[in-house]
């Protein structure tokens, strides 16, 4: 028995403020996540051995650290199966980009090995699974584009109008935790109202991601200058720009599909011939055309 070609799309974040910070470190959030059609995708083979093997592993990830297999860890353990699984992995979603792109491995597993092993367990089972796993993680449980609060675990639904997004990565990766561990972070934005926000969205006029603004962009500006280049060569040809999460992956909001691939045309051509440092090599800007989906492509698979 198999589960192949199961997808596990990206994230980006349309806002991110963080409204304050929990005793135990854990920062406080409200923002929006919007599912991107700019996915990894996954390949799970069944076992009967209880073994979880990942092929084709991330580089520089220890194979028992990897969301992936610890998810389907934590799955056999929440289930009691004695059954296991040969796991592949093709990436796509560039890691350190804050697209959420581990989260999603994650919970695609968690999903897809429900499934496969005839676990049974419906959809808040696995949220709370998906938790201890990752703050990003339950989003992709949730199954439908969301507007979150807490650390990211409280969600509610939003109905968002189609919209593509011209997403830049310049050629960096940043650790989520040196940017929620900074001193300089804002940590006291003030809370909005949620209906506010989703009001915003009823109408197909403006971009919704002009709303806010994302709180970690000082901070990974001042510390990636690569970043903030390709921000300010954005904003200079007149597309409002944000960065999703952490970073380094920036977006660009666009009401056609044209319109973002002759943007996507017009940066690919002025970026081929700068690189930034990244890594101790030279890494060049990436760019990407994606579709805002309408909800999580596994949402039916789980109830």
């Amino acid at each position: 028995m198999c589960l192949h070609d199961v997808p596990a799309p990206a994230k980006i974040n349309l806002f991110l403020h963080v409204v304050g910070r929990r005793e135990d470190g854990y920062h406080l959030l409200q923002t929006a996540f919007q599912f991107l059609d700019l996915a990894d995708t996954l390949h799970f083979d069944l076992r009967t051995d209880g073994r979880i093997v990942l092929q084709d592993a991330t580089a520089g990830v220890k194979h028992d650290d990897n969301l992936v297999v610890r998810a389907a860890r934590n799955l056999q353990a929440a289930c009691g199966t004695t059954l296991g699984a040969d796991i592949r992995l093709e990436k796509r979603i560039p890691m350190g980009g804050g697209l959420g792109g581990g989260s999603s491995d994650a919970a695609s597993t968690l999903i897809a090995l429900n499934r496969l092993w005839n676990a049974g367990l419906d959809r808040q089972a696995l949220m709370r699974l998906g938790l201890v796993l990752g703050a990003d993680v339950p989003v992709f449980l949730f199954g439908d584009n969301a507007f979150a609060e807490g650390v990211g675990e409280k969600l509610q639904a939003l109905v968002l109008p189609p919209r593509v997004y011209l997403v830049l990565r310049p050629g960096v990766s940043i650790p989520t935790v040196e940017i929620f561990s900074a001193k300089d972070l804002t940590r006291d934005s003030e809370r909005i109202i949620m209906a506010f926000f989703s009001e915003m969205t009823k109408t197909n006029e403006g971009n919704i991601s002009e709303f806010g603004r994302n709180d970690l962009e000082t901070v990974a500006f001042s510390r990636y200058p690569a970043v903030r280049q390709v921000a300010e060569w954005m904003s200079e040809e007149g597309f409002p720009v944000r960065m999703s999460g952490s970073g380094s992956c920036l977006f660009g909001e666009f009401h056609d599909l044209d319109k973002a691939v002759l943007a996507e045309r017009k940066f690919a051509a002025k970026m081929r011939a700068v690189q930034f440092p990244g890594n101790g090599e030279a890494a060049p800007v990436e760019t990407y055309v994606c579709r805002g989906l309408s909800e999580h492509p596994l949402k039916q698979w789980v109830v």
